[in-house]
Formats: structure tokens, C-alpha cells, sequence
């Protein structure tokens, strides 16, 4: 059932596999979720079929434009690739709003090798572009897309949460539990760059011990609730 006094959230890329099973994990958990992409239609089907399988009727497809500027807290799960492309297309709808940024700077061919941009870390560059208007954070690199639409499956991945906001940070942790993952407030977004260049990482342990779903666990601290 959605709870409409919870954020409109906007998934742009919602319609691939990670945008997608966060977009369907929010959206059981009662959050009103818009599912952005670059072919409108795509994801006017991708949000039919998701409420079908949920037996709601709170998540909405189109552009990404229209999922910026219908959300509260906007989500980009595009390619590294697409990344500033994307954000150009939507910057205005952006201000004053939470940008949850997922993507990873990985360059195919060689996506098991770190390859991060000259300055560090690829969000806090895009925090630079967008200016101090739009609260970025950084979250969800290290997690696999493989089973997230699993609602019964539980994934062994912990989230690293980076903000030069950490009110913005304790927002996007409550988006984490209501994944169902654990989330933890790791500092400002220049840290994030730990997050970005463990993909590759993880990458290469799937490859080499065949599997689909390598993850981190952060230990030795209780559990918290969330904020």
C-alpha cells in the first residue's frame, strides 16, 4: 500500500536492471516511485507491469525529464557512459532536490580494472557541475542488479552513503532500509570514491569465482535503526 506522505521517488534508467529492481523494492515498500527513461513508452510499460506484479497502482512511466521533475528525490541508475547527458537533459528540474547517484565510472571493454577520471571520484565531479543547489549523494555502486527483483532474496551487500549534506545522507539511508539493505553514513562525497573503484572489484570476483553476486559487509558496529 503507498504511504503518500513518503517522497515521490524518480528512477532515471528505471527501466534497467538496477534502476529497475530498486524502482520495484521502493515501490512494494509503499514509496511512490516515477520510472524515468530516454524512451518514454519503454517505461510507461516497465511501470504497468510493475504495478501488475505488485498489485498497486503508485508507480508512473515517461521521459527522464518528467521523473526529475515529478520527483522529490531523483535517483540516476544510467550508465557511466550516459551519465552527464542525462544530467544536462534534467539539471533544471534537480534544484533543491536530492540526486542519489548510482552509476560507476566503469569503461568496457575492461570493466574488472579501476579506471576512475583524473580528479577522483566521478560524483563528486558531477557535484561540482551541478552546483550547491542539488543535494548529491552517492549510493548503491556496490550492488548487484542480479537478484534485487527477489523481494524474498536476501542480498549480501551493504551500502556506502556519501554526501557533502548529511541530512541528505540520513535520507537516502532510510531509501537503503526500505530496500531492504543495511545503509551507513561513510563521510563527505569525496569518499565515495572507495564505492566507485570497489565495483571493479567485485566485478572480478564474480568472474573468477562464478558467481553473480560478490558484496561488502562493513562489521564490527551493531546495527542501527533508521534515522
Amino acid at each position: 500500500m503507498t504511504n503518500h506522505n513518503l517522497p515521490v521517488i524518480g528512477v532515471l534508467g528505471g527501466t534497467g536492471k538496477e534502476g529497475g529492481g530498486l524502482a520495484y523494492r521502493w515501490a512494494h515498500a509503499g514509496y511512490p516511485v516515477f520510472i524515468g527513461s530516454r524512451s518514454p513508452e519503454k517505461a510507461v510499460d516497465a511501470a504497468a507491469e510493475m504495478n501488475k506484479e505488485l498489485g498497486i497502482d503508485s508507480v508512473r512511466g515517461g521521459s527522464n525529464p518528467d521523473a526529475a521533475a515529478a520527483a522529490q528525490i531523483v535517483v540516476l541508475t544510467v550508465p557511466f557512459a550516459a551519465q552527464k547527458p542525462t544530467l544536462t537533459e534534467v539539471q533544471a528540474a534537480l534544484k533543491g532536490k536530492i540526486l542519489v547517484d548510482v552509476t560507476v565510472p566503469l569503461v568496457p571493454p575492461k570493466v574488472n580494472r579501476v579506471q576512475l577520471p583524473e580528479n577522483g571520484s566521478a560524483v563528486e565531479a558531477m557535484q561540482k557541475m551541478l552546483g550547491a543547489e542539488v543535494r548529491v549523494v552517492s549510493a548503491f555502486q556496490n550492488v548487484s542488479a542480479h537478484q534485487l527483483k527477489d523481494l524474498a532474496h536476501v542480498t549480501e551487500c551493504d551500502v556506502l552513503v556519501c554526501s557533502d549534506d548529511p541530512a541528505a545522507s540520513d535520507e537516502v539511508i532510510k531509501l537503503v532500509h526500505a530496500a531492504g539493505l543495511r545503509g551507513w553514513n561513510c563521510g563527505v562525497l569525496a569518499n565515495s570514491v572507495v564505492a566507485e573503484g570497489m565495483t571493479s572489484i567485485l566485478i572480478v570476483l564474480n568472474q573468477r569465482y562464478k558467481v553473480h553476486s560478490a558484496g561488502i559487509r562493513i562489521t564490527g558496529i551493531p546495527d542501527v535503526k533508521v534515522i
